[in-house]
Parts: structure tokens; C-alpha cells; sequence
């Protein structure tokens, strides 16, 4: 593309320039950042770069200083603007990335990202993802990321790239600083909140149509003929409840999915707060098939979902969900929604209710000890005179054998800090992509196992256990480009090689297997090699390594937002694997959950529970930006699965910042710093320590109730100290440990 205004200078290539070292503390380490000295220490990535004080006869001006440049005769994505700052940046340190940015050319709008190329000493080559934003031709933009290198860099390269090819990248300016510590933040305040008092007005209809509105063009009328009773998710929550009176809300004439009855509840919500929303919704006659209802929210300009069932029939049926708003809005309006037009919708007892989450602790420690703990009976016999009646017994549990892991990734065992808090406090592992097929086999036949090997052989240096994930995964968008273009005679054979190259290889490693991914939510595999396909895939494994236990692995299945995913469907999914003979062992619940209620937490699990089969909690990771709600969020799971006895498993999806796959979900702060949610963990590990002390009776035995794991116990006679080691399996039988005094 021909130059346009003020040309001052131009250069070529993708060889990066000398770095200059730059002192540590809060400057910058970008050399040049505004180019006051021209090109100098600035390079092309595959491209000229060109510097300009004004572009397209004047429109286009520097925002801040003299110049930007441009980046021109772009032949592909990765083209741009780069910088060497291997001099400057250090290993273990955050840092704060802020680019101004625009395109010029022949689009107007275009993803820019910000790009760090890292070579680390043993020569592996990475390229981390900084930032990005929508640019424009229009205006100058403020790109924004943060950085952080585990281990220490060869070479570490910023580059500016994304625009398609034949669009000028434009750069005004570059700045990459350490980050500074975020200030302290407060738990929220929740005096004023009133737990379980719904905040719907006119709920129950009582008083006519009085605060309801209909959204669009629809209307709305009142019917009697629904239920009397609270859905069970919020008899759950609310405990002893009044009944409804049957009234509910009929909507007619609906011509857009959208219309449904709606309130605006602005003034009654309470900032990060969560609330639980329930209702009995159903459809009229039609012949549509399945219909989504969803509880929504809009909060401005953004859609929430408050829930959502599938109706298929013509009967009531429940919808529960939940929400938190984090930033004060201007308008909230609630409204039923979903069903296709001309079909009539249904709406009885809604209600929107702050969950006392508190309250549901206290119910969830005694369950746990129900279920978690076992009876033990220590039995003393005495040696050289000992008479063990009466000694002082003090018993401490050194370590919980529940299984409790993190996901893992290569770059992360660089840094010692990560790996020092991993074997601390998990047992289990599973790999964040190293084991999945687009990493083992990026391009056909070229097969890079490295760094599975290397944490592998991290977790087996720390008796962690591992979980395989994943052999397969049914979504498109995360199957490798080649695999995609394969014909499908091509497609099974690099399935059956898939298959033997991978369960061969590490046969005996890893204790489970997610077989293929996400079926609930993706198809591509079935639908190019036929039904039978994913059983196929679950025996071939299983003749290939009848070690681990196969599981199917899925989202949204615990939290009642989204259709595809509810319990039902997947209990559907297994049974029909299980038909076809695949040898489903597990069921992985990834947990990746948005605002968490217990009770629907549990009533899913107690739905899968049904089948038998073990539930582990595969990816679990919450988000918000306050740490406080953060861990309270946290611990409603964690409460919630652990005191469930269908759960025999919980692996988080990661706990480092920037090395997880949402946003303000860390445990870690990316230096080492616990957080409020990482501080929850530990106290909660903590608390499931089972701790006892008192005399053995006149038999010469001291019992207690403790979780399953390690314990060490130390024994007081009138002349000598004992210690001793034991183990309490799991089971419901009490278990008797004879002990040698």
C-alpha cells in the first residue's frame, strides 16, 4: 500500500536490535517509547516499519508527541512493530503493558493484539498473549495487558501484530513498566442485607398485575391452575416457606422469543450480593419441539441469565438460577423469556432472594462430617511392663487423602514459588493443554510429548496423581486445522493413532482420562465418523489401558444456565454410551461456575448421583473482582462438594494470576502473594484436619472420628513418650489400629 503524509523514515526486517538494560524499579523498559529518536532500537516483524508525523494528508496525527509509526507491506497476521527487551525485563516480576494504537488501511475494524515472544535458555521458543483490543482507522486506542516470565528468558521480544494483511498497523506509543500492587480491597458490607426475603413486588399476584409490565408488544393476564408449593431449590434455600396460591402470570400474543412478563428491581439490589432466582414457568400447546425459558436480567446494556429449563411438554416446570451484580448500574429489569413466537408462556411465584450463605455452612460442616469422617478405634498394647490404660493420647492428622488438585502447565514449573505452593496443598494434577491433541501433534506427524514428559516427571518426583485431559475434544473450534481437513477415511485413522500413540505411551501414568471433551457442547466428531464414534473412543482407550477410570468431562452442568448442559441430559449421555458398551468409569463436572447457590449445586449432583458413578469437580474456578466474595464463592463449592457423598474428587483449573483461563479468579497473586480466596483453601484443607485428644480407657483404647489420610500420634505413659504413624482408608465400618506401646 502507497505512503501517505510525512515519511521521516523507514526500515526492514525481523532481526530484533541490540536491548539496552534498563535499571529495574517503575521506569519503563521500552527503549524510545514515543520515537523522539527515530527508529532507533524499533524493528519490523516481517514488514517495513515507517515513521510519520502525520498520515492520510493530516487526518491522521500522533496522539501523544511527534511521531508514530507504521507498519506497512504486511503479508501476514504475525507482521508488526517489535521491540528486544531482554535486557529489561526479569523473571518473577508482573508487568503492565499500555500501547496506543490504530490501523490504517482497507478495514475499519481490527483485532491488535500485543505479543511476547520468549526463547528460554534450553532454546523452546513461546509466544505469550499480552493484550488485545477491537482498533480502528477512526481513533487512537489504549491497549492494555500484564506479562510475567516463570523462568528466566534468552530472549524475550514485545511485538504489536494482528490487523489482516494489507492494513498499516499504526503505533504511537509503547510502555511496559512492573505493575504496581493493587490497593487493599474490603469485604463488602451486608448488614442491611435481608436474607431470603424476595424482592420481587406482587409475587404472588395478590394484588392484580401491580408491578408487572409487559416487555414488547405482548400481554399479560392472570391465570389460576399452577403450583402451591415453592420449586426444591428454593424450599432448600428458604427452608419452612409459605405455599403460593396458584395465581400465575399468562402471556399472549408473544411475536419475539424476548416478550415475557418483566419488573424493574434497581433500587432492591444490594452490590455483590448473590441472589437466587426461582419460578414455575411453562408453555402452551405447540409443535415446535423443546422450548429454552430463561430467567433474564438487563442491567444497562447487558444481558445476564438468571437461569434456564427446557420445556417440552405441557406441564409446570421449575427454573432456578442466580446472579450478582459487581458494578453499580443504572437500571435492572427482570423478564421470562424464551420460548418461540406464537407460543404462550407461563410464570408463577418468581422469586429473587439474597442467599444466606452463611447459614448454609453450618448445615454443610455436620453433613460432612456424616459423610467424610470414619469411626476409629486405636488400640494400645503394652511392652516391657507398659500398662497403656490412662496414658495421654494426642492424635494429629498430617495430611486429608482426598483427592484435591490443580490444573498445571509447562511454564508454570519454571518458578519455584508456583511449584513450592502446588505440592503443598494438592495431591492431584492435571495438565492445562500438554496433553491435548493440538499440542501433542500441532502439524501431522510432528509429535512434541516434552513437556507432558517433564510434568510428569514433576508429579511423580511429589506422589501427585494425574489426570489425563484430554484424549479428545468434540468442540470444532479446539480441533487442529489439519485434523479438520482431513477426509473422513483420513479422520479415523488419525483417531485410531491418536489413540494408540497417546494410551500406548503413557500406559499406567495417568489415573483417569477425559475421553472426549465437552460432548454436550460439541459434535464434531460424531458428526463426521457417525454415533458410534464416542463409544468407540471410550473402549479402544479402556483395551488400550484398562488402568485408568474414563470420564466424560462438560460445563454448565452444576449450575442450572444452561440448556444443553443440565443434569438430565448428561445422565441421558452416559446411559447411551453405556448402551454401546463404552466403559464410563466417572463424570466430570467442570464447575467453571458464576456465582454459586448450594443448594442447586447439590440438587445437581444429587441428580448425576443417581447413576453411580464417581463425581469429581474437573475445572473448578469462580471469579469476581472482589477476593473477598471470590473465596466466599469459593467455599460454597468447596463446601458443597466435599460434603456431598457422590463427589470423590475436586481439581481447580489452575490458582496462579494470569495463568488461568478467567479473569479475577486467582488464589495467588502472579508474585507470590495469597489472596483472600487463597487463604480460604488453606483454612478450609486446614480445617478438614482431624484433630483428638484425651486417655485411653481401661482397655487400653482411645476412639475418635476423623476424615480418611495420615495421622501421627503420640502416646503419654507415666515413664515414656510413643510416637506412631497410621492410616485411615475411607470406608463406613469402624476401623480398629492396633498400636505397640
Amino acid at each position: 500500500m502507497a505512503q501517505t503524509g510525512s515519511n521521516i523514515c523507514s526500515l526492514y526486517g525481523s532481526e530484533e536490535t541490540n536491548a539496552i538494560h534498563i535499571g529495574d524499579g517503575d521506569e519503563n523498559i521500552i527503549v524510545n517509547p514515543n520515537f523522539d529518536d527515530g527508529l532507533n532500537n524499533w524493528s519490523g516483524r516481517g514488514c517495513n516499519i515507517v515513521l510519520h508525523d502525520s498520515m492520510g494528508d493530516g487526518k491522521v496525527l500522533p496522539l501523544n508527541g511527534k511521531y508514530f509509526v507504521a507498519a506497512t507491506n504486511r503479508t501476514q497476521n504475525w507482521n508488526g512493530i517489535q521491540q528486544d527487551i531482554t535486557g529489561g525485563v526479569q523473571r518473577k516480576l508482573l508487568y503492565e503493558v499500555t500501547a496506543t494504537v490504530r490501523i490504517f488501511g482497507n478495514v475499519s475494524t481490527s483485532d491488535v493484539r500485543a505479543t511476547l515472544y520468549v526463547q528460554t535458555p534450553n532454546g523452546r521458543d513461546q509466544y505469550i498473549g499480552v493484550g488485545n483490543l477491537q482498533a480502528t482507522d477512526k481513533d487512537w486506542a489504549q491497549l492494555q495487558g500484564k506479562f510475567f516470565l516463570n523462568g528466566v528468558a534468552s530472549k524475550a521480544v514485545i511485538y504489536i501484530e494482528g490487523p489482516p494483511p494489507g492494513t498499516d498497523l499504526l503505533l504511537n506509543s509503547l510502555v511496559i513498566k512492573h505493575a504496581e500492587k493493587p490497593a487493599p480491597v474490603s469485604p463488602p458490607d451486608f448488614q442491611n442485607v435481608h436474607y431470603g426475603v424476595n424482592i420481587i413486588q406482587n409475587s404472588n399476584l395478590s394484588d392484580g398485575l401491580n408491578g408487572w409490565s409487559p416487555l414488547g408488544p405482548c400481554t399479560l393476564s392472570i391465570a389460576n391452575g399452577s403450583p402451591r408449593v415453592l420449586p426444591p431449590m428454593a424450599r432448600d434455600s428458604l427452608g419452612q416457606h409459605g405455599s403460593l396460591n396458584g395465581r400465575y402470570i399468562l402471556v399472549t400474543n408473544r411475536t419475539q422469543t424476548w416478550m415475557g412478563p418483566s419488573q424493574t428491581i434497581t433500587d432492591k439490589l444490594s452490590l455483590f450480593v448473590t441472589y437466587q432466582v426461582t419460578a414455575w414457568v411453562r408453555i402452551g400447546s405447540q409443535k415446535n419441539g423443546p422450548q429454552n425459558i430463561n430467567a433474564a436480567l438487563g442491567v444497562d446494556n447487558q444481558w445476564v441469565n438468571g437461569g434456564q429449563v427446557e420445556a417440552s411438554d405441557d406441564r409446570w416446570y421449575e427454573i432456578g438460577g442466580a446472579f450478582r451484580i459487581e458494578k453499580q448500574p443504572s437500571r435492572v429489569l427482570v423478564y421470562i423469556q424464551g420460548p418461540a413466537a406464537g407460543i404462550d408462556l407461563m410464570v408463577a411465584g418468581l422469586q429473587i432472594f439474597p442467599v444466606d450463605r452463611k447459614a448454609r455452612f453450618k448445615h454443610l460442616k455436620n453433613l460432612t462430617d456424616k459423610v467424610r469422617k470414619r469411626d476409629v478405634v486405636l488400640k494400645f498394647s503394652g511392652s516391657n511392663g507398659e500398662n497403656p490404660s490412662g496414658a495421654m493420647v494426642r492424635v494429629k492428622q498430617t495430611q486429608n487423602s482426598f483427592p484435591f488438585g490443580s490444573c498445571i502447565m509447562r511454564t508454570n514449573i519454571d518458578n519455584e514459588d508456583f511449584v513450592s505452593f502446588f505440592v503443598k496443598h494438592f495431591n492431584w494434577a492435571v495438565f492445562g493443554n500438554e496433553l491435548k491433541w493440538y499440542w501433542t501433534e500441532p502439524q501431522q506427524g510432528v509429535l512434541n510429548y516434552a513437556d507432558a514428559d517433564e510434568l510428569i516427571d514433576l508429579c511423580n518426583k511429589n506422589n501427585i496423581s494425574m489426570r489425563g485431559h484430554c484424549i479428545f475434544w468434540e468442540v470444532e473450534s479446539a480441533v487442529q486445522q489439519w485434523v479438520r481437513g482431513l477426509n473422513n477415511n483420513d479422520l479415523m485413522t488419525a483417531v485410531q493413532n491418536r489413540l494408540n500413540g497417546l494410551l500406548t505411551r503413557y500406559k499406567g501414568k495417568f489415573k483417569h482420562y477425559d475421553v472426549d471433551n465437552e460432548m454436550l457442547h460439541g459434535s464434531f466428531y460424531q458428526d463426521r465418523l457417525g454415533k458410534e464414534i464416542r463409544a468407540y473412543m471410550f473402549k479402544t482407550a479402556n483395551q488400550l489401558d484398562s488402568s485408568p477410570t474414563l470420564f466424560v468431562n462438560d460445563y454448565h452442568v452444576e449450575d442450572a444456565a444452561d440448556t444443553r448442559a443440565c443434569p438430565e441430559k448428561y445422565i441421558e449421555q452416559i446411559l447411551g454410551l453405556q448402551d454401546q458398551g463404552a466403559v464410563v468409569g466417572g463424570i466430570g463436572v467442570q464447575a467453571h461456575t458464576d456465582y454459586p447457590v448450594g443448594p442447586i449445586l447439590s440438587a445437581s449432583f444429587d441428580k448425576l448421583g443417581v447413576l453411580g458413578l464417581p463425581i469429581w469437580l474437573t475445572e473448578l474456578d469462580v471469579s469476581s473482582v472482589n477476593e473477598y466474595i471470590r473465596a466466599d464463592d469459593l467455599e460454597v463449592v468447596l463446601r458443597e462438594a466435599y460434603a456431598h457423598p457422590a463427589v470423590e474428587g475436586i481439581m481447580l483449573w489452575g490458582f496462579w494470576e494470569l495463568f488461568m483461563s478467567r479473569d479475577n479468579a486467582h488464589l495467588v497473586n502472579a508474585e507470590g502473594d495469597v489472596n483472600e480466596a487463597g487463604k480460604k483453601l488453606i483454612a478450609l484443607k486446614q480445617e478438614w484436619l482431624s484433630h483428638a485428644h484425651g486417655h485411653a480407657d481401661d482397655q487400653g483404647q482411645f476412639q475418635f472420628r476423623g476424615f480418611p489420610g495420615s495421622y501421627k500420634v503420640e502416646v503419654v505413659t507415666l515413664t515414656k513418650k510413643y510416637y506412631q504413624t497410621f492410616t485411615v482408608d475411607k470406608g463406613d465400618s469402624p476401623l480398629v489400629v492396633n498400636i505397640s506401646i
